[in-house]
Order: C-alpha cells, then structure tokens, then sequence
C-alpha cells in the first residue's frame, strides 16, 4: 500500500433505473494493494456498484476514478480491470492453458510470450503444469484459481469479484476464503469484493464497506465494523447480536438506564446516540460479550438470572439461549474453557455483561 494515490476512487456516485435509485451518491477511496469489500444484502445495489467499476453499466451521475483517470465514458475492454464471476464462466472446450492465455491472444500478444506468462501465472496460484488439463478434471478450489489466474495473467490495476466462493460448498468456501487473501497479497493487487456473506468480508478484507438501500451505512476495517456499528443496520446485520426494543428510563451522562419491552432493566454505556429519557431505543449486545457468572454474583453489573433452553453446540462457536423470568431469550457464547462442558437444559445460570459491551441506538420511525 505505498502508493500515495488511490487505485479506485468513487465520486457521488448513482445509478437509477427509471424511476428506482439502485445506487445512491456513493464516496469511497479504495487504496493500491488493499483487499475491499463491499458487504450487503440481495438487493442493496452492491452487484450495480461493480458492473459501473467494470464499466458494464454507466453511472447516472458522478465519477469514477482508476489509477487517476475517470472512466466515465470508458469501454470496459480498455479499463485497467479484470472480473471474476460467480460462476467463473471457464470455457469447457477449452484447457487450462488456453483458458487463462484467452485475453492475452484477444490483445494480440505473441504465442511465446503467452506461454511463458500462462505458465509463470499458474505457478504463482499453486497449479504448475496443469495447462493441458481439461476443466473437468480441476475441482472447485482448482478452477477457482483458474479464474482468477485468468484475470491476473492481464495484469490489472483493479480486480473485480462477484461473489466468488458463493457456488462452492462450505468447506471448499472456508479454504477458499484464505486462498483467496493469500493470492491478493502475493499479488499485490487491488481487489473489490462483493458479497452478502459476513465472514467471507470480515475474514479476508483490509477495509470493508456495509450496504443498504443504495447507500455505505459504514466504512471501517473489520474490526471496527464488528464492534463498533455505526448503525444499527449494521449492527444488526454484521455478526451474531440479541436485540432488544428498549425505552430510556435514566440518563446519567454517557450511562443509560433502559428497561425492554420484557422489562428487563438494563445500563448502556452510550456515546454515539443521542438519546434522552423517555426516547425508544434499540439495543445490540453481541453473545460474547455476555459472560455466565457465579450464582452468587448476583450484583454484577447487567446480571440477570435465567434457565439454561438449549445448548447449540458447533466447535469454538458453540452458543447457549438463557430464558429469563419474562420469557425473554438471551444468546450466550459458549467459553471454550471447558467450564461450563456440562451445561444442560434446565440448569439455572447467571447472566451479566459490562454496560460498554452493548451499542445503542435511536428506535426506527414505524
């Protein structure tokens, strides 16, 4: 990341299709060498974004900036960009070899020189000597980087992905998620993924943006995506989170006194929101930040008591629901300590949690 340029800028940036704003004045700098993505749902207007970089559909308005240059206007065979599809589009006829050599002879480059940079690029993604291999005889993982070996044998400045890994089954995905930064750093190339899946972004992204309804709800790096929500768009829809409709009981400067729609009393340390007695709230408190405590704990800060429902054991990731006296359900990481190995339904707990573990924010207008 030494450039002091960066490789993509998006200016204002919108889209409408008649009388619908799929993309709504978008600003993001992307910088040389970094891994971006753009998170959302079906529908937020992430798969327009990238058709506009790539430059299948034009912007209503605004500009788009690639290595210094606007590329309004610009065909997307003379853009300095390369995309990977979802679903790859590797042409069956043809093998490995001329597969990823196919837009070296589309610019003309000489059969020699398209041999040697074939060959230097697929040892480069972990499959030396496979260009005479058909594409059926590649797995998932194999015609993935065969993909993306095509794209990077044209050596652009910015590459495109469309949900990449969405075709691929679970675990072929989560190998692929650290294939694919592995081969972005060996590259050194800019990449701008797209994608609705949380932990492929989380996982693998140097700055990621959240999309909703056309606009960026929030920028930042993943961490701070994950623990420091911006909205609660974002907070609700990055990450495991329990949810509670609140009202504003007590203010005590930045501390908060809430009580749910359950009534359950709860303090919130609030510095983003803006909020005073009597105002409705929506509060996110993420299961591991939630700790089970000593039964007789009970004055610790957020504590509450409640039964153990169930217990939904997956490995590090395992997660227990505690029903408390109203009925409301509270989801608990599991300490991987092996403390609590022998938790079972009916078990009477302990709940509790610091009061700056929790985001609060300003309830939606109905």
């Amino acid at each position: 990341m030494s450039d002091s340029h960066p490789d993509l800028i998006c200016r204002d940036l919108v889209k409408n299709f008649a009388d619908f704003r799929a993309v709504d004045n978008i600003n993001f700098e992307v910088p040389q060498g970094s891994f971006f993505s753009i998170l959302g749902p079906s529908g937020c207007g992430k798969t327009t974004l990238l058709r506009m970089i790539a430059g299948f559909q034009a912007p209503s308005s605004g500009d788009l900036i690639i290595k210094g240059k606007s590329m309004i206007g610009v065909a997307p065979n003379k853009r300095p960009v390369s995309m990977v599809f979802q679903h790859l589009a590797l042409f069956p006829t043809m093998n490995i070899g001329d597969n990823v050599g196919f837009g070296l002879r589309q610019r003309g480059v000489a059969k020699a020189q398209i041999k040697q940079r074939v060959g230097e690029v697929l040892e480069r993604v972990g499959l030396p000597g496979v260009e005479n291999r058909n594409v059926d005889q590649l797995s998932g993982g194999q015609r993935q980087r065969v993909a993306i070996a095509r794209c990077m044998v044209l050596e652009p400045d910015v590459l495109l992905l469309d949900e990449p890994l969405g075709a691929l089954d679970l675990k072929l995905r989560e190998h692929m998620k650290i294939e694919l930064k592995s081969l972005q750093a060996e590259f050194n190339t800019t990449f701008v993924y797209i994608t609705h899946d949380q932990s492929e972004a989380l996982v693998m992204s140097d700055n990621v943006a959240v999309m909703n309804h056309g606009k960026f709800e929030q920028v930042g790096t993943p961490y701070d995506i994950y623990h420091k929500p911006n909205t609660a768009f974002v907070a609700g829809f990055v990450g495991e989170a329990n949810e509670f409709s609140a009202r504003v009981s007590a203010v005590n400067g930045t501390r908060l006194t809430l009580t749910s729609q359950s009534g359950r009393e709860m303090t919130v340390e609030s510095t983003e929101a803006l909020l005073r007695q009597g105002d409705n709230a929506q509060v996110y408190l993420r299961p591991d930040a939630i700790e089970l405590l000593p039964l007789e704990n009970s004055n610790s800060e957020n504590a509450s008591p409640g039964v153990v429902d169930s217990v939904l054991f997956n490995g590090a990731n395992s997660l227990v629901t505690v029903k408390d006296s109203r009925g409301e359900l509270l989801k608990v990481a599991l300490p991987q300590t092996g403390d609590f190995a022998n938790l079972r339904r009916g078990d009477k707990v302990l709940t509790g949690w610091q009061a700056s573990q929790a985001r609060c924010y300003p309830a939606e207008e109905a």
